[in-house]
């Protein structure tokens, strides 16, 4: 059984700041677990917006605070995020999240993330394992 807090892996390697600056991410579980998923809160600026192609994960994000528009660049459709919605990006979508109000979220991802992952510059997540370096 593992037990722990967000809090407690404020400041450690598991808490990941973005490149860009745009958002900040606490990595509660992940790939080192080998439960087959990984779990993060993401905290997404107010202000920012970040596109993002999960083209090697499927992602799922619970929306817990703030509010943002997603934009699904394979529909053009635009959805309105806000505290109790969840979206899935169970087809690969590139998608952009332009952020209203700082923007809290629980994501779960498949296959799990390793903690060292980035977007790159098409918003893609590499595909690493636990031997692999960034």
């Amino acid at each position: 059984m593992i037990v722990r807090s967000f809090k407690e892996i404020e400041g450690t390697e598991r808490h990941i700041k973005s490149a860009s600056g745009t958002w900040e991410s606490k990595r509660i579980i992940l790939a080192k677990e080998k439960v087959g998923f990984s779990v993060h809160e993401t905290i997404l600026y107010a202000g920012t917006e970040t596109s993002m192609w999960y083209a090697n994960h499927i992602e799922a994000v619970v929306c817990v605070e703030g509010e943002a528009e997603l934009t699904d660049h394979e529909t053009g459709k635009v959805h309105v995020i806000t505290p109790g919605t969840m979206y899935l990006l169970d087809g690969h979508e590139r998608h952009t999240l332009r952020v209203k109000e700082d923007f809290r979220c629980i994501c779960v991802f498949n296959p799990p993330v390793t903690g060292r992952e980035d977007h790159d510059e098409n918003g893609v997540y590499p595909l690493l394992t636990e031997d692999e370096e960034v």
